[in-house]
């Protein structure tokens, strides 16, 4: 059986790696799906799909299943967005989200949705991780270790710090529309 997991992973983090590991012990292939694949370089979406591809598969390596990590682009109609990653992705059996939205649309395509819980959300979130990098306090230990190593290889804190700095008074123009 082979699962579906998306996530804009801006960075991957402990709780998206511990969902991750649960996920692993229903399903014997799991999809990652890279969402936002098109957003980078703002305070919201710092990273790129492939830097992002790099931290989920060095974070995963581990685990004892196979995974396809896929970008996913966003996509501006909500109706069409489960054919849209379908197009995109492996044939998957089950998708795994705690995501209202993604969860109505996987549903009202047939598709069996499947959630679990959250871990640490007060901490482990992508809005907390990336106010940390930016303010320069602790964010390595909210992290796989991988995580951390790309982040570092690619100047990622000096990239947050750096577009999160901007003149427009700290408007971040990137909304983003995607459901994931």
């Amino acid at each position: 059986m082979r699962g579906f997991y998306i996530g804009r992973f801006q960075p991957y983090h402990n709780g998206h790696h511990q969902m991750v590991k649960e996920i692993a012990t229903e399903v014997d292939e799991l999809v990652l799906g890279i969402g936002s694949a098109g957003d980078s370089h703002s305070t919201r979406n710092p990273f790129t799909a492939g830097e992002r591809i790099m931290m989920v598969t060095k974070s995963v390596v581990d685990f004892d299943i196979t995974t396809y990590a896929v970008p996913i682009e966003d996509l501006e109609r909500n109706s069409v967005w489960v054919s849209h990653v379908q197009s995109m992705s492996p044939a998957f059996d089950v998708a795994y989200s705690n995501n209202p939205l993604v969860i109505q649309l996987f549903k009202e395509a047939g598709v069996e949705v499947r959630q679990s819980p959250m871990f640490n959300r007060g901490v482990l979130q992508g809005t907390e991780l990336r106010d940390r990098m930016i303010s320069g306090e602790d964010w390595r230990s909210l992290v796989p270790e991988p995580v951390a190593g790309v982040i570092d290889e690619i100047g990622g804190i000096e990239r947050i710090q750096r577009v999160s700095d901007t003149d427009s008074g700290g408007y971040d123009t990137d909304e983003g529309t995607d459901p994931a």
